[in-house]
């Protein structure tokens, strides 16, 4: 198997994505990822080398991604907006052989240190130039095409960066089997799943798991229409809608809470629309009910992580349950689970623990990691913590991890703990989230600076931005005397809260 063949077998003339302008259909897509695929191949890009791509949600990205499975690699994307120094950790840490450059990622790529990049041997890049020792993408597609290298189920297709279920970002391995069982899962719900002949709306970026598998994956697997945009922009979107007579939207709350909070919005935007998915971060539930009463529109909720591909539940084809995230997949275990390792009994709060063939191969190089979060048994332990109603629909309570969701974008606090801790005149630092009425939490850190000195906030926001990607940083940062902790030394991030 190999999961880039999803696209050979729809009808030619099908329209398989809109991008910067130009559409592209179903025949023109696959000749243009066989000849990048023959280009990759010619210069030496075979079975489980790492290709980092560096691109936006648009055409690039796509023809990357597929081209990078095709000849047997391992795709690892990454975000074009972050940091160069973010960018070439990554890269170092996956090992990654070549990268592909879209026009987003070059200012960002060409502060990447290549000498650290031993095993770095091609860089792909688009036109203009701007880069050194890169190949333009031009001459590399103008190689003969060659066929797809079959791989077993278990081989690596992916490797996505994660806070994860246990600690800083980490590269987890998903298979082809992983992300291809993930999408017959979402298609074998009862009621409303995607068909041909759906025009999707796609502005979720493609290097985060759910813009990836559940955006990008299942509108190719069914030979669906993506109309994909690069930025989302509440008032050009709705035209976009209305262009393209879209039937499927997919985004996360911040997306529907923009256009809930519109004070006016073009008659009949909507009007075509069957699908509406919310995922990533909670929806608030003010949201949802403006999206019904306003736009007509019954968002269908979901809950999911990077380690299962990453759909866990949804509510697709069901009626909508205030506070639910509704019912797993068919072919997904869900359990939850006290903390004495039992099933919890009914009506009470357990981590959502999961298992199926979704579920990911674990964290690149970091078995202790993976033992931490998947069990003998296949079971991933979450962190989730949740609760069940007598039909299976689950309910999210809390997490019993620390980590922040900006924008559905997981963060990890000791990540950016550790930047502007490494900040000369700094002696203690602690990261929390706090509610944002856009983006659902921030992150605001708190900290204790050396005697004697003295940090303008903006100057340690700009550090932190040149070092992480901006969903990461700090939004604000208070100065303290002391940082509260307990009997164990452990941070009191509630106490900070």
């Amino acid at each position: 198997m190999n999961l880039a063949t999803m696209i050979d077998e729809h009808p030619a003339d099908d329209v398989a994505m809109v991008s910067r302008g130009e559409t592209t259909t179903y025949g023109a897509l696959v000749d243009q990822v066989a000849r990048l695929r023959g280009g990759l191949a010619s210069r030496g890009v075979g079975p489980d080398d790492r290709v980092g791509i560096v691109c936006a949600t648009n055409w690039y990205f796509v023809v990357s991604y597929l081209a990078t499975l095709g000849v047997g690699a391992v795709a690892v994307p990454l975000n074009p907006a972050s940091p160069a120094a973010e960018l070439e950790e990554q890269l170092l840490e996956v090992g990654a052989s070549a990268v592909v450059v879209g026009p987003n990622g070059k200012v960002a790529f060409a502060g990447v240190r290549r000498d650290r990049l031993a095993a770095l041997d091609l860089v792909v890049t688009t036109g203009g130039g701007g880069l050194d020792d890169a190949v333009g993408l031009e001459e590399v597609m103008s190689a003969e095409p060659v066929p797809v290298v079959d791989r077993a189920d278990d081989d690596l297709a992916a490797l996505i960066f994660t806070s994860g279920t246990a600690g800083s970002p980490k590269a987890a391995m998903l298979t082809h089997r992983n992300l291809l069982s993930n999408l017959e899962q979402a298609q074998r719900q009862p009621g409303r799943s995607l068909v041909s002949t759906d025009v999707v709306y796609g502005v979720l970026p493609l290097f985060h798991i759910f813009g990836l598998n559940v955006l990008l994956g299942l509108t190719l697997h069914v030979g669906a229409s993506v109309v994909l945009e690069e930025r989302f922009d509440p008032a050009s979107s709705l035209d976009v809608l209305l262009e393209h007579g879209v039937t499927t939207v997919v985004g996360a709350p911040p997306m529907w809470a923009a256009w809930a909070a519109m004070p006016e919005v073009p008659e009949g935007c909507f009007e075509k629309v069957r699908l509406a998915l919310s995922g990533a971060a909670r929806l608030p539930d003010a949201v949802a009910d403006t999206c019904r009463d306003r736009f007509g529109l019954r968002l269908s909720e979901g809950y999911g992580l990077t380690e299962a591909s990453p759909i866990v539940t949804s509510s697709v084809g069901d009626e909508p349950r205030v506070g639910s995230v509704g019912r797993p997949l068919p072919g997904v275990e869900v359990r939850l689970v006290d903390t004495d390792g039992q099933d919890a009994l009914e009506g009470d709060s357990g981590e959502v623990w999961v298992r199926g063939p979704n579920v990911f191969a674990g964290y690149l190089d970091d078995a202790e990691a993976t033992a931490a979060v998947l069990d003998g048994e296949g079971w991933l332990h979450t962190g989730d913590i949740a609760v069940s109603d007598d039909d299976g629909y689950l309910y999210l309570v809390n997490r019993s991890k620390d980590v922040i969701i900006v924008s559905g974008f997981n963060v990890f606090p000791g990540e950016v703990e550790e930047v502007l801790a490494s900040h000369a005149g700094i002696r203690e630092v602690a990261v929390v989230g706090v509610p944002h009425p856009h983006t659902g939490e921030a992150v605001k850190a708190y900290v204790v600076v050396e005697p004697g000195q003295s940090f303008e906030e903006d100057l340690l926001i700009g550090f932190c931005e040149d070092r992480l990607a901006r969903y990461k940083c700090p939004d604000k940062i208070e100065f303290v005397p002391q940082i509260p902790r307990g009997l164990g030394g452990k941070v009191l991030r509630r106490a900070l809260r």
